[in-house]
C-alpha cells in the first residue's frame, strides 16, 4: 500500500517523510517463526488490503491502514500496538466490555460497511496474530501517548462544512479526487473515498467530526500531517462527514429514533445538509 501511494505521490510532485514512531518502542520487523509467523504475514495482508484480502465482509473501499497509517505502525494515527494492550475494555457505543476480536468485528460492521468475521475465523485469527505480533513489548494495559490519534484544540469558531469545502478543494483533492471518490492505481484504491457507497458508514468512528479532526489534522495531506490548521481541520472534517455515506447498520427504520439513540451528538446523521436528509439513503 505504501508503496503504490508513494509512486502515486512522486507522481504528481509530492514527497513523503518517515512515519513516526513511539519514543521508546519499535514494533518488531522480523515475524515469528512456523505457523504463527505465517498467520501474522496473512493478518499484515488483510491489515494492507482488506477487501482485496477479506472482500467477503468489507463492501467498503477502505482498508485498515486507510486509518491507521504505515500498516498500524505509525504514532499519529491510533497505531496498533498502542491500542492491543488495552483490551478487553468497556466501550460505550457497545454498553459493554468487549475483547479486542469483538472490536475487529466492529471496524468490519462500520468502517468497512461490511459484515463481521465470526470469532475464530481464519480472517479474525490473522488479524489478531498481527496486531498481538505488532504490540509484542509494549507495556500490557498502559494508555501511551500514542493510543488513538492525537488531539485536537476547540475551534475557534463552530465546524463549518462549506468553509471544509474550500480546504477540502485546495488540499485534499488532489489525492482523494474532488467528487470524494478516492484514486485508484491498477485496479486497487491508493487512496479510499471519503464519502459515498464505498466509504465508511455512519456507524463508523471517523462519521464523528472530532474524530476525523484529529485524523485529519495529525496526518493530512498524506505525509504533511500538521500542516493544516485546527480550524482547517475541523472544517475539512464537517465537510467530508456532512456527505450522504451508507446507513448505520443500527438502523430502526426510523432516521430521527435512530438520530436519538445513536447520534445525539458530534455528526451529522439525521442533519439536512444541500437539501439531502443525512441518514435517508441506505
Amino acid at each position: 500500500m505504501r508503496a503504490a501511494v508513494g509512486a502515486f505521490l512522486v507522481a504528481v510532485g509530492c514527497t513523503i517523510p518517515c512515519l513516526a514512531e513511539e519514543p521508546g518502542f519499535r514494533p518488531p520487523t522480523a515475524y515469528p517463526p512456523g505457523p504463527l509467523g505465517e498467520m501474522v504475514a496473512k493478518g499484515e495482508q488483510i491489515f494492507t488490503d482488506t477487501p482485496g484480502e477479506a472482500g467477503l465482509y468489507a463492501r467498503s473501499a477502505l482498508s485498515c491502514e486507510s486509518c491507521h497509517l504505515d500498516r498500524g505502525r505509525d504514532s499519529q494515527s491510533s497505531p496498533m500496538w498502542a491500542a492491543v494492550p488495552m483490551y478487553p475494555q468497556y466501550l460505550g457505543r457497545n454498553r459493554r466490555v468487549i475483547t479486542l476480536g469483538q472490536r475487529i468485528q466492529d471496524c468490519f460492521r462500520y468502517s468497512m460497511n461490511g459484515a463481521a468475521p465470526d470469532l475464530g475465523s481464519n480472517v479474525l485469527t490473522a488479524l489478531e496474530s498481527y496486531l498481538f505480533w505488532l504490540s509484542r513489548g509494549a507495556a500490557i494495559g498502559a494508555k501511551t501517548p500514542s493510543r488513538g490519534y492525537p488531539l485536537l484544540s476547540d475551534p475557534e469558531l463552530d465546524p463549518n462544512p462549506d468553509r471544509g469545502r474550500k480546504v477540502f478543494v485546495e488540499k485534499c483533492a488532489l489525492c482523494h479526487g474532488h467528487d470524494g471518490q478516492g484514486v485508484k492505481r491498477a485496479g486497487r484504491y491508493v487512496f479510499p473515498p471519503l464519502w459515498g457507497p464505498l466509504s465508511y458508514n455512519w456507524g463508523a468512528g471517523m462519521a464523528k467530526v472530532e474524530n476525523a479532526g484529529r485524523f485529519i489534522k495529525a496526518n493530512m495531506p498524506f505525509g504533511l500531517g500538521g500542516g493544516l490548521t485546527d480550524q482547517d481541520a475541523w472544517d475539512v472534517a464537517a465537510f467530508i462527514d456532512s456527505r450522504p455515506r451508507p446507513q448505520d447498520p443500527r438502523f430502526t427504520g426510523d432516521v430521527a429514533e435512530t438520530m436519538g439513540k445513536y447520534h445525539r451528538d458530534g455528526d451529522y446523521y439525521g442533519r439536512v445538509v444541500d437539501g439531502v436528509l443525512l441518514g435517508a439513503s441506505p
